[in-house]
């Protein structure tokens, strides 16, 4: 009956270890959580294994699990599909585009309408509903330039 309740432990350990990652994320406790769920399936192949054999092949799976994380899972998920390159980085997606401005640039400032909203833009003085061209951004400021349309 002690065996038994020995690899419930190590999934009950491993539910742990899985939830905690759900609640903060970082990665690492998933891994570990892994090698602990391992532990557990080990132990019903090899149930009379003894609690210090136990820690070692723990620590060995959890050692091997987050390097195979690091060395084999982690560089896949931190490559940029081709053209994604600025997908988070929506102001640099807006650079080369052309907008019609829905507040006049004065004094070097305006706002142009960008999709549903707008956005504060730089550049030389232009009316109200001058058709500009992103040439760069500063935070949340678009620099633009004037376009001739003709």
């Amino acid at each position: 009956m002690e065996q038994v309740a020995t690899h419930y432990l190590w999934w009950i350990v491993a539910l742990l270890l899985i939830g905690g990652e759900v609640i903060l994320p970082g990665y690492f406790m998933l891994w570990i959580g892994i090698a602990a769920a391992a532990m557990g399936i080990l132990l019903l192949a090899i149930p009379g294994m003894g609690a210090l054999a136990q820690a070692i092949v723990f620590g060995v799976f959890a050692f091997v699990s987050c390097f195979a994380y690091w060395k084999l899972v982690r560089p896949r998920l931190e490559r940029i599909p081709p053209g994604n390159e600025r997908l988070n980085r929506r102001g640099e997606q807006l650079i080369g585009q052309r907008y019609v401005l829905c507040e006049a640039i004065l004094n070097g400032r305006g706002k142009a309408k960008v999709g549903d909203g707008t956005w504060l833009v730089t550049g030389p003085d232009l009316p109200l509903g001058a058709t500009v061209e992103v040439v760069g951004i500063d935070g949340t400021t678009l620099r633009v330039k004037a376009v001739d349309v003709g």
